[in-house]
């Protein structure tokens, strides 16, 4: 560092080799060496004292108002309380290893009462943010969304995503279709292009879709691996060729593929698939004779959710602003799976609530490039982060 904080200068007293005094001597240079080191952890104290005064005319009493945020007579900063809060909801560092680490680190007991009683101040705090995330969303051209398993109080809930490249916003519900996006808000309202995994209840909304590749291509896998279809290997070079293509139009700073180049990517793609269907049959069924409409067999599924969804699947290839897949919303369900993966399940709604919000606002704060303690301690002085 060019300007270290401390500099602690070494005296040479005498010559090592003869002995001579050098206490007199001029320095004619300095070797330096910077040691890197953390200072003493300890927690601040800081006392505030509210004045009252006695009014020589009406003799009342007339107190000083205390800051902004001061309420009890012994309480823990912002700082502090984002720490804690940084620990358990980013980190995933459970209640009690808080506790070690508040008492080890800061000699600062904390209670995990103390601690629950933080994370639901910082959600909160933070009603104002995750409704600005969701008309964020709203408003967008284009946003991916998702949703995954996840357990409260010993019962299946479902987390729901929907995101873009700069803010996430999470909630959970106990269903997964539409009754739950009716009631979170989001899809009813979306006029861009919902990115997302063709889970059939996203059709309900007029929006337009685009359906994530890397799904398609993991399916054609399969199909090709398991049950010797041809047309899915095929069908997959050709998505994979139209996405190297795309790449290298996007990198000669291109906006579009040519008309011609579109038109020539659709018509293989549909020879694929019509070719394909003679290979159908030859997948093997259930011969246990069942009530009801037929179960067509997985693949044979997939060959007609293609054909059906050749505007969706394809529509990276008209539009450069559509992604290829949905990794975005994967990514963003990754961190959440993690958690469930640590804790085991939320205990209560009010905790899975309060995970969605915070989570969902630490992870638009990593996606808007800010320092996430410093994004959280701001929830704590109450003006958490404004979105951009």
């Amino acid at each position: 560092m060019e300007t270290p904080d401390k500099v602690e200068v070494h005296s040479v007293a005498a010559c090592k080799h003869c002995g001579s005094d050098l206490a007199s001597s001029p320095v004619i240079l300095h070797k330096c060496r910077q040691v890197f080191e953390l200072p003493e952890i300890r927690l601040n104290v800081a006392e505030h004292l509210a004045e009252i005064k006695l009014c020589p005319n009406c003799q009342k009493e007339t107190e000083a108002e205390f800051p902004t945020g001061i309420t009890q007579p012994v309480q823990y900063g912002a700082r502090v309380q984002a720490l804690a809060v940084y620990f358990n909801q980013y980190q995933y560092v459970s209640y009690l290893r808080v506790q070690e680490i508040f008492q080890d680190l800061l000699g600062a007991p904390i209670s995990q009462g103390t601690l629950a009683n933080m994370l639901v101040r910082a959600h909160d705090n933070l009603s104002q943010h995750d409704q600005d995330a969701k008309e964020h969303v709203v408003a967008s051209s284009l946003a991916h969304f998702d949703e995954t398993g996840m357990r409260v109080n010993g019962k299946l809930h479902w987390l729901h995503i929907a995101s873009t490249n700069c803010v996430t916003h999470y909630e959970i519900h106990e269903k997964r279709g539409g009754k739950a996006m009716e009631d979170i808000g989001i899809l009813p309202r979306f006029k861009g292009t919902a990115v997302h995994d063709h889970w059939s209840s996203y059709f309900a909304y007029g929006c337009e879709h685009s359906l994530c590749n890397a799904h398609h291509l993991r399916e054609l896998l399969f199909a090709e691996e398991e049950y010797q279809q041809r047309w899915a290997n095929q069908l997959a070079i050709c998505l994979t060729d139209a996405l190297k293509e795309v790449d290298a139009a996007k990198a000669d700073s291109k906006t579009a593929l040519p008309p011609e180049r579109v038109i020539y990517y659709e018509r293989r793609y549909s020879r694929i698939l019509r070719e394909g269907k003679a290979e159908l049959p030859l997948v093997s069924t259930s011969t246990v004779v069942k009530r009801g409409r037929k179960k067509q067999h997985k693949v044979k599924n997939l060959h007609d959710r293609l054909r059906q969804n050749k505007a969706e699947t394809l529509r990276f290839i008209s539009d450069f602003s559509v992604p290829f897949d949905n990794n975005q919303a994967e990514r963003d369900a990754r961190m959440a799976k993690l958690k469930q993966k640590v804790s085991g399940c939320f205990r209560s709604p009010q905790g899975a609530e309060t995970f969605c919000r915070i989570r969902g606002y630490v992870s638009t704060a990593r996606k808007q490039g800010k320092n996430i303690f410093e994004s959280l301690t701001s929830v704590f002085t109450g003006e958490p982060m404004a979105l951009v």
